[in-house]
């Protein structure tokens, strides 16, 4: 069973590739051909926790494998750990070993570029990152790579870190400047991701009416990167609805009506929004993580 590093699972999945192939995953999920249960979540000795992730297709099967322990911060070891452990549905036999966070990092970068062909009023940009970790340096390739932005905005809490980014996404052939407020560009960005594991508004209200916002930092009740009053005005749109009741922190403390928010696999269907603001909230699933897999090995 062959075990890819980050660099080689990196190389398996370009970014639009991986968008079509999550397309194709959810079209195969509303057939009824794929299945991903409920995430289970397991605590373990000194503050741990152990993810278990399953999905399932006619050819392959997954598990997402992940571990977090905060405390190896201090520790001078990773705080998460994850692999993607990619079987033969027919047979069982092991077909391979993928770089979890390599697979995190592209997929949901990969959903937040297919949202935004689908959503986003205005999909040319310029594109506005707040947050300068791994999901913003991965949303910041996929929306190079996949819709041609060529200006781009970086906001950080750490101005070194907006900078740096700043500095890498010039290397891709893009006009890229760290400022360090959103609010400074906010009327010049139509396209706006937010990654950071803020526990309050990232944001104000005030973006513009064709804005499309891939909202992808906060993943439990108790975090929220946008206000509520932006998700009360905006068309709101979410990978799964039941990820998102359970763990949408922005959603669920602005009170939102469910029945208004629509998930991305109705979506597909529909034509684009000629206005916003638009929100595409996103909390994962290991349907992606299984589209993933079936890029890497053809299935």
């Amino acid at each position: 069973m062959e075990h890819l590093s980050a660099e080689t699972t990196a190389a398996h999945l370009p970014y639009p590739k991986l968008a079509d192939a999550i397309a194709q995953v959810l079209q195969s999920w509303a057939r009824g051909e794929a299945h991903a249960p409920e995430r289970s979540v397991l605590s373990l000795p000194g503050g741990g926790t152990f993810l278990v992730m399953p999905a399932t297709s006619p050819r392959i099967a997954i598990t997402k494998l992940v571990t977090v322990h905060p405390q190896n911060a201090t520790r001078n070891l990773p705080t998460i750990e994850s692999e993607v452990i990619v079987i033969d549905a027919a047979t069982g036999v092991r077909r391979g070993i993928l770089e979890g966070k390599t697979v995190t990092a592209r997929r949901t970068a990969a959903l937040s570029l297919l949202a935004a062909k689908l959503l986003a009023p205005n999909p040319t940009g310029p594109l506005l990152i707040v947050g300068a970790g791994t999901q913003g340096r991965a949303h910041l390739e996929a929306f190079v790579e996949g819709l041609g932005v060529r200006q781009v905005y970086i906001a950080s809490r750490t101005r070194q870190n907006a900078e740096a980014l700043a500095a890498y996404a010039q290397t891709l052939g893009v006009h890229a400047e760290a400022v360090a407020r959103p609010e400074e560009v906010l009327e010049r960005a139509p396209l706006i991701v937010t990654a950071t594991t803020s526990a309050t508004p990232v944001l104000p209200p005030t973006v513009r009416e064709d804005a499309f916002i891939a909202a992808v930092g906060a993943f439990r009740p108790e975090m929220a990167e946008l206000p509520p009053t932006l998700i009360q005005r905006a068309r709101v749109y979410v990978d799964t609805l039941e990820g998102a009741q359970a763990e949408a922190g922005d959603l669920i403390q602005a009170g939102v009506d469910w029945a208004r928010v629509v998930p991305l696999q109705r979506a597909l269907a529909q034509p684009r929004p000629t206005k916003g603001p638009v929100i595409f909230k996103s909390v994962g699933s290991a349907l992606w993580d299984l589209a993933a897999a079936m890029l890497v090995y053809g299935t």
